[in-house]
């Protein structure tokens, strides 16, 4: 019988800052697929260092058809989904390796645990944050979403022993690019889909990602990494509906 094969897939723009520990981690994986779209701070350097297969595309489809573009230049049996922001410890390395050996699903999920400016997040609706990630090859795709893209399948999915770190934002400068492109990700999803936005409904829909993130979903337990998380979910749904509405009103103006 053939073996099984492992490939690992990851999409990058500028990600040298991780992308060392990341590939390192995941060493055991058959193949790796980089897909980079104009990186300049070394990040293309560093996987071919790690012996990565190198892909570039100028153009920006959004986060979920870039990642089935890492997908479809894969010709492994298995495949692994991260950010380069990720790091796969050894513990799931070992259960990822016991799941390939012999497999009791189609879909795996494992169990991320993301760093917000260096504090790890338990609340704050981040965590238990259980992601389907492995999966065989052809068994799943990701949405064609902008931004907030997720994993399509039709089998359920099992769980696997073993965390993914997640260094998500790792400093104030980063927490501040990310808001910018998210909720302008988000507006331009929401647009193309035929709603509008409001100041009115900026204000009501942002208040409530505050309340919901700090209180409903027990972000004061994070401390002062909960409270930041709180402001940006409510910023992020502020600005998105403020750019939302922007966008509506040069539809109207027909600019």
């Amino acid at each position: 019988m053939t073996q099984p094969t492992l490939g690992v897939a990851i999409i990058t723009k500028n990600a040298a800052r991780r992308l060392d520990e990341c590939l390192r981690a995941v060493a055991f994986a058959d193949e790796i697929v980089v897909v980079d779209s104009g990186s300049t701070d070394g990040t293309v350097e560093i996987a071919r260092a790690h012996r990565a297969r190198v892909l570039t595309h100028a153009d920006w489809p959004g986060f979920g058809p870039q990642k089935n573009r890492a997908l479809d230049a894969l010709d492994t049996t298995w495949v692994l989904s991260i950010d380069a922001d990720e790091i796969v410890t050894p513990e799931l390395a070992v259960s990822i390796a016991s799941a390939l050996a012999a497999p009791a699903a189609d879909v795996y999920a494992i169990d991320r645990l993301s760093a917000f400016c260096g504090h790890w997040v338990r609340h704050s609706g981040w965590y238990p944050d259980w992601i389907p990630r492995l999966f065989k090859r052809g068994a799943a795709r990701f949405s064609d979403d902008l931004v907030h893209e997720r994993l399509v399948f039709d089998t359920p999915a099992k769980r696997l022993e073993g965390k993914l770190l997640h260094h998500s934002y790792e400093d104030l400068e980063t927490v501040l690019r990310k808001l910018d492109a998210y909720s302008t990700l988000g507006a331009q999803q929401r647009h193309a889909a035929g709603q509008r936005g409001s100041f009115g409904k900026a204000v009501a829909r942002g208040a409530w990602a505050f309340v919901r993130t700090y209180l409903l979903r027990r972000g004061f337990l994070d401390g002062r990494a909960g409270f930041m998380i709180a402001m940006f979910n409510a910023e992020t749904v502020y600005y998105r509906f403020v750019k939302l509405a922007q966008l509506g009103r040069k539809d109207a103006s027909g600019r």
